[in-house]
């Protein structure tokens, strides 16, 4: 592990160290899954961006998936 300096938002370390203490982690541990999350929460963020983009320079074409459409009926 490497050991970084930051500034944050007093209010937001009391925070931090409050939910921190209600998970029975640390401020790092807390921090580090936090981060873990924001990265992931981007990556998707991305892939969805991606994807928009994809459909707008190759629209769905009318009938393209009703060959689908049978797949799609639940039974009873």
């Amino acid at each position: 592990m490497k050991t970084v300096q930051m500034t944050l938002d007093e209010n937001l370390v009391k925070a931090v160290d409050s939910a921190a203490k209600k998970l029975g982690t640390t401020r790092s541990g807390f921090t580090r899954e936090a981060l873990r999350t924001a990265l992931k929460e981007v990556r998707v963020k991305q892939l969805e961006s991606r994807h928009r983009e994809g459909y707008k320079r190759k629209p769905v074409k009318r009938g393209e998936f009703s060959g689908w459409e049978s797949e799609q009926v639940w039974g009873d």
